[in-house]
């Protein structure tokens, strides 16, 4: 899975294709993302103790980190990475199109 938390992603299919948000948390185990906006859903609530109100929350849904794309932060445009090795040994991810480092 090549999106990891605080990346800024552009849904690619779905009822929110071509919306961009950032991505909040990352689960490669089931290769879900849940990113900020995209796939909003209503969840009613129950006040659980005195006091507390109920109602309807929005709340973000998880989506198949397949179905969005990384948008490159120095050319700002949708992007595939790729990782190549430094000269000191570590590894960085590299934009596609502009050959940037991420």
């Amino acid at each position: 899975m090549n999106v990891k938390k605080d990346d800024k992603v552009v849904v690619l299919s779905g009822k929110d294709k071509g919306k961009q948000g950032k991505v909040l948390s990352a689960d490669p185990k089931n290769g879900k993302v849940i990113v900020e906006g995209i796939n909003v859903a209503k969840r009613h609530m129950k006040a659980r103790k005195a006091g507390e109100e109920s109602g309807i929350v929005k709340k973000e849904t998880p989506i198949y980190a397949s179905k969005v794309m990384h948008i490159c932060p120095k050319c700002g445009k949708p992007t595939r990475e790729a990782y190549r090795f430094l000269k000191d040994g570590s590894k960085a991810r590299i934009c596609k199109k502009c050959g940037e480092t991420i």
